[in-house]
């Protein structure tokens, strides 16, 4: 055999071995840990940030963590995000061991804020961190989680632990995925006299609905929103509960692809009741309709909307939230 390409079978070989390895500590390692960050605050639970955590909670949390067979946010499984592995919801309620009943406000907030557990395991973006969420509507939630309210009353249920893929497995490794840096600032209520601003803040910090309205949820940039591929531009497949794949709505005002014909009425009967224009089928898991929004909120939305770049990229009907 040829020296020069013997050498070269041995380097290919040398190559695929090494790949073997890498592949094989990841697989081991899984997801990594990290020191989580030390907050010092007592939060006031008044019934004021209670109400409005329960709003939020019933937006942001709900569709993730409530159990239909307990009546509580004790878990469950999340077949719509099956490209991360075999993936459960935690058990949120206020259980001292199966729960977070032991956790103090400041481990909430800072697990809320980066995706690192008290014990410093990370959580990849299956759970969505509220990394630009004001610190009122941050208080709001803790105090709804520490309330009396029926969803997060103790609740011994456990749910199994998670089976990443390996690729959700790789992307942590490599720091693709990883904990956000706690904010340095106080982060102040948006400004609800500015419509396009509000709608900004509940569609990018609030409800986060870029992270399924863009390209691919590991080309999302969950600190520069706008910077995600496919501002908007929809495309991202999820699943139904079925385990189906059903791609996301391209909600730019592009007016053959997106929802450029659509009234600002049509707009708010979709977000907040799943309706949509004409005779095309309704919005459908894993897009779950936010009712608790006011009209105004949902205006302010479809306000910010229209400033966002117009992409065309035309989304098939038949299979599409």
């Amino acid at each position: 055999m040829n020296k020069s390409i013997k050498a070269t079978l041995l380097v290919i070989a040398g190559l695929i071995v090494l790949v073997a390895i890498a592949a094989a500590v990841v697989s081991f390692r899984g997801i990594p840990k990290y020191e989580a960050k030390k907050v010092d605050v007592k939060i006031d639970y008044t019934q004021a940030r209670v109400e409005n955590g329960v709003k939020l909670a019933s937006m942001l949390c709900r569709s993730c963590h409530y159990n239909d067979q307990t009546g509580r946010f004790t878990g469950r499984e999340l077949t719509e995000v099956t490209q991360f592995g075999k993936i459960f919801s935690k058990n949120i309620t206020s259980h001292a061991e199966a729960g977070i009943g032991k956790w103090t406000d400041g481990e909430l907030v800072s697990f809320l804020r980066t995706g690192t557990k008290p014990n410093g395991q990370y959580v990849p973006p299956y759970m969505p961190k509220l990394v630009h969420i004001s610190d009122e509507d941050m208080n709001s939630i803790v105090a709804f989680l520490r309330s009396d309210n029926e969803w997060v009353k103790a609740e011994p249920t456990k749910q199994p632990e998670c089976d990443p893929s390996f690729l959700t497995k790789l992307l942590t490794n490599i720091g693709a995925f990883k904990p956000f840096d706690y904010p340095q600032q106080y982060i102040p209520q948006p400004d609800t006299t500015n419509q396009v601003k509000h709608g900004e803040y509940i569609a990018l910090y609030q409800l986060e609905c870029y992270a399924c309205h863009s390209k691919d949820f590991a080309k999302n940039d969950y600190l520069v929103p706008s910077k995600s591929a496919g501002f908007f531009g929809g495309g991202n497949k999820m699943f139904d509960m079925e385990g189906k794949p059903i791609s996301t709505l391209n909600i730019t005002m592009d007016k053959h692809s997106g929802i450029g014909n659509w009234t600002e009425e049509e707009f708010v009967k979709a977000i907040k009741y799943g309706t949509v224009p004409g005779n095309q089928p309704a919005l459908r898991y894993p897009m779950t309709p936010y009712s608790n929004l006011t009209d105004k909120e949902a205006k302010a939305v479809f306000a910010y909307i229209k400033t966002v770049p117009i992409i065309n990229n035309r989304v098939e009907r038949k299979g599409v939230q």
